[in-house]
């Protein structure tokens, strides 16, 4: 009895060690946060850059989405697993690929493959859903038996639909990621990092659609019994608990080897941003989120690239005009795209800004493309296509070869109006006019000049001397002429 208290209290001893070394092996929330936050921003790196926030996250970025411009950068290509915000590519494959009226059937695997603990909204074996129903309780209540459903619907097995998120995600320039389900439920095989996640959400937050979805407060789907109710739990939306005024959409995920993730966009003033954090915590996620979409918007600008051009900008100078006439009212046919943007830093001047032009060939719209950048931080680009209607021109100052030259050939252009061909040819035939009048003139009339009279008389017995030589050389040749005659006679 005595050995059996003794073996007990041994296990309980050893139990209790064993929970010990746990706990102190697993970092708290706070020591998490305070390591991620030692962790260097690389923007903060750069000459001139604005200075970022520090964030609790293991990885971030800002990326503007119409140009790709990163505003802010931390460990960006840090492979993270993305826990729910896997999501965003799961419902931009379905909103591109299906009809909202689509009728999801829930399978056997869709409903038991997905863990109880995990988000979901009970749905059954042999439960119906419209896609847009399911798009819905995806990006409001994060469900993840309706992900695995629309899985099923669009490629029969999950495993086949990851296959086609790896491939969507490689055609948005995802660098870093392996997908292997459609929720991102925990798989060591089922990552992605910071940047890809911004690419994904460059095409998602173009969705206006999927971005309404994203922030709307209360899921709602009506059943025969009792309608199905959820509320959005992400507190950045409107109404939510810390809601930011700009948010246009937004997906964020938790599970215990992830951490917090968030995927969200905002939008002021014209220009949208993309945020990601990845392996945060709560709270500090959404502040994190506010503290780098404010930072953005204080301290860059959006500007249109032909506002600011001038190296490129010929006015109303060129060859290459269309239906040249003879009043100047000819409009060019290759033009900068005046809806182009760029972002730029408010601490640096565009002058600052370094310009590379690149021909691009078989592209029946454009001629050529202008990228921006900054100590190789790209900012934006404008294309130089042909031109619609009467807007004004542009030229090029350097001949460069293509991003894949194939071939060399001279694509400089030079340009010139039709009135300043006209003009200098005019002027031209006035000054040879004039100066045929002016010889014929001089010519007609003498004027009186010291030393004149006596240059014409030497000129003239010059002239009269070289004539009598001639005419005594003619007079010595027939002489001869004759003398042979006469000695032949006999």
């Amino acid at each position: 009895m005595l050995h059996k208290k003794i073996y007990r209290t041994l296990l309980l001893f050893l139990l209790l060690c064993l929970i010990s070394s746990q706990a102190i092996a697993a970092p708290t929330a706070q020591e998490r946060l305070e390591s991620n936050r030692a962790k260097t921003v690389d923007t903060n790196m750069l000459e001139n850059w604005p200075t970022g926030p520090v964030v609790g996250s293991a990885s971030a970025i800002l990326m503007e989405l119409k140009t790709g411009t990163i505003l802010y950068s931390k460990n960006i290509h840090e492979r993270h697993y993305p826990a729910s915000t896997t999501k965003i590519l799961t419902t931009l494959i379905a909103a591109n690929r299906c009809r909202l009226d689509e009728v999801v059937t829930f399978s056997h695997d869709a409903v038991f493959n997905t863990p109880r603990d995990s988000n979901h909204i009970a749905m059954d074996v042999g439960d119906t859903l419209t896609m847009e129903q399911c798009l819905n309780a995806i990006l409001i209540r994060s469900a993840n038996e309706v992900s695995f459903a629309v899985a099923e619907h669009i490629s029969g097995t999950s495993e086949e639909f990851a296959l086609l998120m790896n491939e969507e995600a490689k055609k948005l320039g995802c660098v870093d990621s392996h997908f292997v389900n459609p929720n991102g439920l925990p798989d060591e095989e089922h990552y992605t990092s910071a940047y890809d996640l911004a690419k994904i959400g460059q095409a998602f937050f173009a969705n206006d659609m999927l971005c309404n979805m994203s922030i709307t407060p209360r899921l709602i789907i009506p059943k025969e019994k009792e309608d199905l109710i959820e509320n959005n739990k992400m507190e950045l939306i409107p109404g939510g608990k810390r809601a930011y005024e700009f948010l246009t959409g937004i997906k964020t995920g938790y599970t215990d080897v992830a951490r917090y993730t968030i995927t969200a966009a905002a939008e002021k003033n014209g220009m949208t941003l993309i945020c990601v954090l990845m392996e945060d915590e709560y709270p500090a996620l959404y502040e994190d989120a506010v503290a780098l979409f404010n930072y953005g918007f204080s301290n860059f600008d959006q500007v249109t690239i032909a506002s600011l051009e001038t190296k490129y900008n010929i006015d109303n100078q060129g060859l290459f005009y269309r239906d040249n006439d003879l009043f100047g009212s000819s409009s060019p046919i290759l033009s900068l795209d005046k809806t182009s943007t760029l972002i730029l830093p408010k601490t640096i001047d565009f002058k600052d800004v370094t310009s590379k032009l690149i021909y691009l060939e078989g592209d029946k719209d454009q001629v050529a493309r202008v990228d921006y950048s900054y100590k190789d931080v790209p900012l934006g680009s404008a294309s130089i296509q042909y031109a619609r209607g009467s807007e004004k021109g542009y030229s090029f100052e350097e001949v460069k070869e293509t991003e894949e030259p194939k071939k060399k050939w001279n694509t400089s252009f030079i340009f010139i109006n039709i009135l300043t061909v006209l003009g200098v040819g005019l002027g031209i035939v006035v000054l040879a006019i004039l100066v045929l009048f002016g010889y014929a003139f001089t010519k007609r009339y003498h004027f009186s000049f010291p030393g004149r009279e006596r240059r014409a008389w030497k000129r003239k017995h010059r002239r009269a001397r070289k004539a009598e030589v001639r005419n005594a050389k003619r007079h010595s040749r027939q002489n001869h002429k004759e003398h042979i005659k006469r000695r032949r006679r006999y």
